[in-house]
């Protein structure tokens, strides 16, 4: 927001430097970004009268004048505009001024042989325009020469470039900023008086159809006639472009003032064209949604295919204007137009903000709904913009319509204030005798001063119900938010900055140590934790977002695999082999309860695990087997202490269906393990082996938060030497060998120290549907050498147990 210093202090008395307002308004929270003073543009320039020009002796395009620049000092100046002429009141550059919209520090010189003096200037030399066509001519007649030219060309202002927070749609206007500046400073508050309008109600000739009046609570549509189109007066213009807005003429440049001065956005339809659109002269002007394959040409020139998403603005249901964003390129007001229809309407933040983001477009009108604009000061910015047209346009209001569906403002209530949690929150502030807490009387005089109304409570002590005024609604609504309006205007500066008289040493959270746990576990096989964006392109199994960023982020990942195929396809793709990756990070789906999310780790391997050895095979890589991938999940299992069991599975499409198992902890479903199916990686051209997993992370962290993982216990080495024992038999292929180690290791008690399958056969001499397993078996007691006689009958057992479990047929 630009705000000009002229401006302000015509809404507020106050007398201060631009750099102290500065220093007020960033202190309270409104951080000034710059300030342009728009002084230096001309300083040294003043007001010539051109006496006499004669053609240059040396050039055609060049002039030499004779100008009375006061004093009774004429300078002679070579100019080369065409325009220049006798008798005129001009801007003039003496020597040693400096102009710094074009970086020139004037000299005396020669041109063409011909001394010049100065410069008679443009409004681009000034800065006030980017191109001139010739000097600038004042049109007041009798200027005093030698004047300083800046308070005739609106340049003895200053600019203050104010930043303001998304909740405070108020400061969006000259009239907010007066109000919060009068507040700050107790300075007197001059806001503009709105005239008293007379205006015939709804007499027929302009009909209003709003279609839903959530995203249109009210509607003024004012019939004018009579316009006298001309460019504005120039105090409009001076003030327009102080703010960043060119001046077009009088009807729009009122427009665009009172957006900037009430913060009201208002729109002005060509009548006559919109009948035309409308195909009648009998108007209704309506408000609904766009509907399939609609489209507009707006006042930039584009032509825009409308969504469901963009709220419009129709004559007899013809679109002509995006509600609240930009208006039509059809019914614009244009040099004939005599007769207008002004609009002024409130429309839903959340509408104009899906609106304008859905067209790209931004603009300073959606800019100000998106933030909210008062309700109640409606009615005034549509009088002052007709009071104003009346005035600058000789224009007559004919008709006005209105649709009102706004709350009254009293039924909003008042919020109860008390002055101990005042001081609870804000603790002790520098006084001037000293420190202390903030006093009854300083909030009194703070929340009065931004125009709320304060009603003690009877029978308690320093509390107050609180009416806020209408223009601070969207920002005021609960006790912290005027605790945080007493803290802002008392000043952050004057808090006493004491520090807490015990402090507790920061610690991690136990699931952020077990996550840290993870990660290093799986950075200790090799694998490099990535980071991906929990927003997906929708597929349809997402969960879709209603307000999206971006349409390619406009889904909730509902795995971390798919992420990490992409990655890895990505990276593949750019020649730097296979990412062997993880990932943790949140997961979110549909469940019987609505919409969960949980934490989840994921992984992701192939390629060659000895590049470096690839020599030894005549320079070609070593896919990764199942099992080598297997072990480097198992690797990570042992670091965190847990025993993992696998089960065949064909549960994920995506994976291969005989080479995938489901892994199971403590009898919960961890997750998944395999290979990419083969269909899959050709799609996406990967090498010939690539394998992922993906884990729940609560049930991690429930089985790492046992005290038997958690705390970590000593575990004596034994000093004796183990026993060795093979054990073959067939088994029914539909037995696991998990299921088979577990038994073992249930038979084999405290002795049985390790179990390890070395060897599988499938195939000649081998029952049908059953396979030969043989296992190596560890035996160990930490306190002697075992003996025969000891580890014989425990291995015995473990064979009965294996024959009457499982009916295995004993090879040995």
């Amino acid at each position: 927001m630009r705000v000009s210093l002229n401006w302000l202090k015509e809404l507020v008395d106050i007398d201060i430097t631009p750099e102290e307002l500065g220093k007020i308004l960033t202190i309270a929270g409104f951080e000034v970004e710059g300030i342009e003073d728009l002084r230096t543009f001309a300083e040294g320039v003043v007001v010539g009268k051109v006496v006499e020009v004669e053609p240059h002796p040396n050039a055609d395009k060049l002039s030499v004048c004779q100008v009375d620049v006061g004093d009774n000092a004429r300078l002679n100046i070579v100019c080369g505009a065409a325009n220049v002429r006798a008798n005129i009141y001009v801007p003039v550059a003496q020597i040693g001024t400096y102009l710094p919209a074009i970086d020139l520090k004037l000299r005396q010189t020669k041109l063409r042989g011909v001394p010049s003096e100065g410069m008679i200037c443009s409004l681009a030399e000034l800065g006030l325009e980017k191109e001139s066509a010739g000097i600038y001519i004042f049109s007041e007649e009798n200027l005093q020469p030698g004047k300083d030219v800046r308070p005739l060309l609106g340049l003895d202002d200053v600019i203050l470039d104010l930043a303001t927070t998304a909740n405070r749609a108020d400061a969006l206007s000259m009239v907010g900023i007066a109000r919060e500046v009068a507040a700050l400073t107790g300075a007197s508050l001059r806001l503009p008086k709105i005239p008293e309008v007379s205006i015939p109600q709804d007499r027929g000739w302009l009909g209003l159809e709003i279609a839903d009046r959530q995203a249109c609570p009210a509607y003024l549509g004012t019939v004018i006639e009579g316009v006298k189109l001309a460019p504005s007066p120039t105090w409009l213009k001076r003030r327009l472009q102080a703010a960043g807005v060119r001046p077009i003429n009088n009807v729009v440049d009122v427009t665009n003032y009172v957006l900037l001065e009430w913060g009201q956005p208002l729109h002005a339809f060509d009548r006559e064209r919109l009948q035309a659109v409308a195909g009648s002269d009998s108007l209704t002007i309506g408000v609904r949604f766009a509907k399939n394959e609609e489209s507009l040409t707006t006042l930039d020139g584009q032509r825009r295919s409308l969504t469901g998403q963009n709220l419009l603005i129709t004559a007899n249901d013809r679109p002509v204007a995006l509600a609240g964003v930009m208006g039509g390129e059809e019914t614009e007001v244009h040099a004939e137009t005599k007769n207008i229809i002004l609009e002024a309407a409130l429309f839903d933040p959340v509408v104009i903000r899906r609106s304008a983001r859905s067209q790209n477009l931004r603009t300073e009108a959606s800019t100000r709904y998106e933030r909210g604009v008062n309700q109640v000061e409606l009615d005034a910015a549509s009088a002052r913009a007709i009071a104003l047209l009346k005035e600058l346009a000789g224009a007559e209001a004919i008709e006005q319509s209105i649709v009102d569906g706004r709350p009254d403002p009293a039924s909003r209530g008042s919020i109860e204030l008390r002055l101990d949690r005042i001081n609870e929150v804000l603790g002790v502030v520098k006084k001037e005798d000293g420190v202390g807490y903030i006093e009854a009387e300083e909030v009194e005089q703070i929340l009065t001063a931004l125009g709320c109304r304060l009603e003690k409570i009877e029978g308690k002590t320093n509390i107050w119900k609180v009416t806020v005024p209408p223009y601070r609604y969207r920002d005021l609504e609960r006790e912290i938010d005027l605790i945080e309006e007493v803290a802002r205007l008392y000043g952050y500066d004057r808090f006493c900055d004491t520090l807490p008289e015990k402090t507790e040493p920061g610690y991690l959270s136990f699931d952020y140590r077990v996550k840290n746990k993870l990660r290093n576990a799986l950075r200790s096989v090799g694998l490099t934790e990535v980071v991906q964006y929990s927003l997906v392109k929708p597929t349809g199994k997402e969960i879709t977002l209603a307000n999206p960023l971006f349409a390619e982020y406009s889904a909730l990942r509902t795995d971390l695999i798919s992420g990490l195929l992409d990655a890895v396809e990505y990276n593949y793709s750019q020649g730097n082999g296979v990412l062997n990756a993880f990932e943790i990070g949140r997961i979110f789906w549909r469940g019987e309860e609505g919409l969960q999310e949980a934490d989840a780790v994921g992984g992701i391997m192939g390629g060659d695990l000895y590049p470096q050895g690839s020599w030894t095979r005549g320079g070609k890589p070593a896919p990764m087997s199942w099992y080598e991938a297997k072990g480097i999940l198992e690797s990570v299992f042992d670091r965190l202490g847990i025993e993992v069991e696998y089960r065949s599975t064909r549960e994920d499409s995506r994976l291969h269906p005989g080479r995938t198992a489901s892994l199971w902890l403590d009898g919960q479903h961890l997750g998944i393990f395999g290979q990419l199916h083969p269909q899959i990686r050709q799609q996406r051209d990967l090498p010939d082996a690539v394998y992922v997993f993906q884990l729940a992370f609560d049930i991690l962290l429930t089985a790492l938060g046992k005290e038997e993982l958690a705390t970590k216990k000593f575990q004596v080495y034994s000093t004796y030497p183990g026993t060795e024992r093979d054990l073959a038999f067939f088994a029914p292929t539909g037995i696991s060998v998990s299921q088979i180690e577990k038994t073992i290791n249930r038979a084999g008690g405290a002795l049985l120290e390790r179990v390890e399958l070395f060897d599988e056969y499938k195939g000649k001499n081998v029952p049908e549907g059953q396979r030969s397993l043989a296992f190596n078996l560890i035996y160990r007691a930490s306190d002697r050498t075992l003996t025969d006689e000891e580890v014989e009958p425990v291995h015995q057992k473990i064979r009965d147990a294996l024959v009457e479990q499982f009916e295995v047929t004993l090879r040995s």
